[in-house]
């Protein structure tokens, strides 16, 4: 059954058209957490670098956003996106009348039928799920609404204070879930205000459902830690941490008298893979300090391989240009029209992005163009 759900699945991505929501970060080629966190950062630091200007970023959290999934509203959705009508009824049988039970010993319950959600585990769930959120998208240009399969971020750009539009947003998105069936777990979603102004002033809270949204100092998006400082110590910290305790194990297969290569090969899946996570989308505004800390593991982990081992500042500027490279040629990627060239005189080149901040100077998009400038 899974390997017809891929023909599906394949025959489903090919009808779609190209243009269909940019921001849903998952489930598409060429695109990642690193795309969707880069996204993110780069829309708050642009706007961070204009006079008079905060940014609040709302972090949805449904309540089984798969589970509640309705299959014949999915389908008038799936026939919009023109989808074959066959195909569509196919799809609608495909998630209704599923029979499961309750097994406790040799005791097993009274079947129920279920004809809501996506199955758990099929290949089909996660693509079905984008589709069906496919039209929950930002009503306002200053705001955003970033996705990564069911993690949501509603991104909005307050500019001399006015957030009329933000809050209009924030609401749109509630009344979008009624209609959805989706149910918004207001104790889980978390608020961020990022406001580097010398003169601050309060900020009324977020109400949802006629609740208060708690608004928080720090919060982990897509595997990362994001501050509203935009500094990554929080998030150096924890992988530092993670980080070391795997040394444990790397140290005890040395005593077991793995080869050098084994033991490379493990640090490479399990080591570097925790420190070089996302590396693109935060390693550029890491302090001197972070920095140190995260080679500290490296050259620890080294003298127990007893091979070298790539610095973090290799790894992040060797993923930076591949990133890059891979960008430009994909015409369909949200981040393509950063990548502006200049005429043709001055061939492979692009135009650099005006920033007055360290904070935008040091962020994925600039260091990747200044990466593709000095290659050529």
């Amino acid at each position: 059954m899974k390997c017809f759900e891929r023909l599906v699945k394949d025959h489903i991505i090919s009808t779609l058209p190209d243009t269909l929501d940019p921001l849903q970060f998952a489930y598409c080629p060429n695109r990642s957490t690193d795309d969707a966190i880069s996204t993110t950062l780069h829309t708050a630091l642009t706007h961070l670098d204009k006079r008079n200007t905060y940014v609040r970023m709302l972090f949805i959290d449904y309540s089984s956003a798969f589970n509640t999934i309705v299959p014949s509203k999915l389908v008038i959705k799936l026939e919009t996106l023109g989808l074959d009508p066959a195909l569509c009824n196919w799809v609608l049988d495909f998630l209704t009348g599923h029979p499961q039970v309750v097994r406790v010993g040799n005791n097993i319950s009274t079947p129920l039928i279920l004809n809501t959600g996506a199955p758990q585990g099929c290949v089909l769930s996660p693509l079905l799920y984008s589709l069906f959120t496919h039209d929950c998208v930002a009503t306002h240009a200053s705001n955003s609404i970033i996705k990564f399969a069911d993690d949501t971020t509603v991104v909005g750009l307050i500019t001399n204070n006015d957030e009329m539009a933000y809050r209009e947003e924030v609401r749109a998105l509630g009344v979008w879930c009624q209609e959805n069936n989706l149910t918004l777990n207001v104790n889980k979603t978390k608020e961020m205000i990022v406001d580097f102004r010398k003169q601050q002033r309060e900020h009324p809270p977020i109400h949802i459902d006629g609740t208060v949204v708690e608004r928080v100092a720090s919060f982990k998006f897509l595997g990362i830690h994001i501050t509203d400082k935009l500094n990554w110590s929080t998030h150096t910290d924890s992988i530092v941490k993670k980080a070391q305790q795997r040394l444990f194990n790397l140290r005890r297969l040395k005593k077991f008298g793995l080869s050098p290569k084994a033991l490379t090969n493990f640090y490479r899946c399990t080591i570097e893979s925790i420190l070089a996570g996302c590396i693109t989308a935060w390693y550029g505004n890491c302090s001197a300090h972070n920095r140190k800390a995260l080679q500290r593991v490296v050259r620890s982990a080294q003298c127990i391989t007893g091979g070298k081992l790539p610095a973090l500042q290799d790894t992040y500027t060797t993923r930076c240009y591949r990133k890059a490279i891979k960008i430009i040629k994909d015409i369909n990627h949200l981040s393509h029209c950063l990548f502006t060239p200049l005429s043709s005189r001055r061939r492979g080149q692009y135009r650099c992005i005006k920033a007055g901040t360290e904070r935008l100077k040091n962020s994925f998009y600039l260091k990747a163009i200044r990466l593709l400038n000095s290659h050529h």
